[in-house]
């Protein structure tokens, strides 16, 4: 990789700087020199050559948009000289070959999960409180104070610390700036498991707070009780209580219906509160923390033991993309993704309005037809809806990764799909379907960050590996989250929530490949409780139901 400038694919025409690049420079790339005639900040994108208006602009070897007027070459790409394009896709009867890549380092190689009888391996093990409609929400909150202070597994304490030394601090009619600092950093260290807890082998106790369940339309209802019943079947999920209010759109029985549909054979500790049939609501919380309590008993008997490998089902994510994105992190984790498929494993890439510009590729892998037609039409009709508002694919791109970079959505998506590696498409699944099929498989999701880890942990990931470029503190309840930098500046900047930084790549110190060996193993230490991510030792626990509107 060049120190200065980065050509992604052959066909391109375009560059990417690597590092800052002033106007007027002269940069030699493969034997040709370009005059810039703009400053090209790092990230960004310049042109090899004069593009006139309606030339295509080709980065990763597609179509990503098109000149808006004469562009000359050594200029910036911009939202002003270019617009989004995509090229069209159908099913063309491909036969796909993979060389899947030399997986000999991991052959054998175990880690500890939680095995649940129906075979399925978790790699936590979780007590999950379910509330049918947002009514119950402020039960929710005021039942995880009590636990978590309780039970260990509260991460607000040198917060509450702080605000007291304020509050002294104004009582005596003292400075507050001279109150007792905030103990940054304490308690993460470098992600070590450590800690005391009433429950050793209990690792949180999760709260799917929400506002669906009741209002809106009855499809909304119905989406979220399948949603529901897929985190209660979640092989990291060892018990669950479910509150409800008894009026709602999403009746409890409804719930309990999914939940056998999806899991015949369900049979974890599972309790229902109906508040509309209590005595009180002291009464119901009371019953409530009492049987989780006596459940929480029962799960902490569960141990590790080893798994092999294939037991395991990775989501792929990337969210704060940047100009990065799509040449460090999510190639590194696409060839974790290839190791993984190649060891047996499951691979879930969600995030349809992100893999705009890059559907005749995913066609054309898909192991059949009918995989194939299935992915086309959930592609068109999420399009249609949204075009429908006045909205589209080309609008996904966020201020944030524009000014990083990422111009267009076909942009965007051409080095989001990277996170998926190379393997063939073995399944397509429409949001909450489960993943069966060892390989990779489309997960129909938001690109929204929160939608979709929600959307791919229902599908049932127990890891998740999040990719950015501009840092996202976001996680997901049930379904431990690992961020990975696109860049060496923001891992340092924002060690807090980052454990992996892919940096070496950009720098030329580490490849694609040392670099997806390298989340391969972090992923096997903490699918084994080893290493908490840094969203696990935040409470980082996002959960946004879809509700198949426009989302994007």
């Amino acid at each position: 990789m060049s120190a200065r400038v980065l050509k992604v694919h052959r066909d391109d025409n375009v560059l990417v700087a690597l590092q800052d690049l002033a106007k007027g420079e002269v940069v030699e790339f493969n034997g040709a020199t370009y005059r810039l005639v703009d400053d090209i900040p790092a990230k960004h994108k310049f042109f090899l050559q004069d593009m006139n208006q309606g030339d295509a602009v080709t980065m990763y070897g597609v179509l990503v948009g098109k000149a808006q007027y004469f562009i000359p070459a050594g200029a910036r790409m911009s939202t002003e000289n270019i617009r989004h394009a995509a090229d069209p896709y159908d099913f063309r009867g491909v036969k796909y070959e993979w060389t899947a890549p030399d997986v000999s380092r991991f052959k054998g190689r175990t880690w500890n999960g939680y095995h649940r009888p129906d075979g399925r391996v978790g790699t936590a093990n979780y007590w999950l409180f379910i509330p049918t409609v947002f009514c119950e929400n402020r039960n929710l909150d005021v039942i995880r104070e009590a636990l978590h202070n309780e039970l260990g597994y509260a991460v607000t304490a040198k917060y509450k610390q702080y605000a007291r030394a304020l509050v002294e601090a104004y009582e005596k009619g003292e400075d507050i700036a001279n109150a007792s600092p905030l103990p940054f950093g304490k308690g993460l260290g470098d992600g070590s498991v450590a800690g005391s807890r009433v429950f050793p082998n209990v690792d949180g106790i999760k709260f799917l707070n929400h506002q669906g369940g009741c209002g809106g339309i009855r499809q909304d209802a119905a989406i979220l009780s399948k949603l529901l019943a897929a985190y209660a079947d979640h092989p990291n999920v060892g018990g669950i209580t479910v509150l409800s209010l008894g009026c709602q759109n999403l009746q409890t029985n409804d719930f309990l219906q999914d939940l056998k549909e999806r899991n015949p054979a369900f049979n974890k500790p599972l309790f229902v509160f109906e508040q509309q049939q209590s005595q009180s609501e002291e009464d119901m919380i009371a019953q409530a923390i009492r049987k989780t309590f006596e459940g929480l008993i029962e799960i902490n008997k569960i141990e590790r033991a080893p798994a092999t490998l294939d037991q395991l089902t990775v989501g792929v994510k990337c969210g704060g993309s940047d100009g990065f994105s799509g040449i460090s992190a999510n190639p590194a984790v696409g060839y974790c993704s290839d190791l993984l498929v190649a060891l047996g494993a499951k691979v879930l890439l969600a995030e349809f309005p992100e893999l705009c510009g890059v559907e005749q590729e995913l066609v054309d892998r898909s192991v059949s037809e009918p995989i194939a037609r299935k992915f086309m039409h959930l592609m068109k009709r999420y399009e249609e809806i949204v075009t429908a508002v006045g909205s589209g694919f080309h609008m996904n791109p966020s201020p944030g990764n524009i000014k990083d970079g990422l111009i267009t959505d076909a942009i965007k998506s051409a080095g989001a799909a990277r996170k998926g590696g190379t393997s063939p498409v073995v399944d397509v699944l429409d949001y909450t379907e489960p993943a069966t099929k060892p390989g990779l498989s489309l997960v129909c999701t938001p690109g929204n960050d929160v939608e979709a880890t929600t959307g791919k942990a229902a599908s049932g990931a127990t890891l998740i590996l999040f990719t950015t470029g501009l840092g996202t503190p976001t996680g997901n309840p049930v379904c431990p989250t690992i961020k990975v930098a696109t860049n060496s500046k923001l891992a340092k900047r924002m060690a807090d929530i980052i454990d992996i930084d892919c940096g070496p790549v950009i720098a030329g110190e580490r490849t694609i490949e040392q670099m997806g060996e390298d989340i391969l193993e972090y992923c096997i230490r903490a699918a084994s409780g080893e290493v908490l991510p840094k969203a696990v030792l935040l409470n980082q626990d996002d959960f946004i139901p879809w509700k198949r509107g426009v989302s994007l």
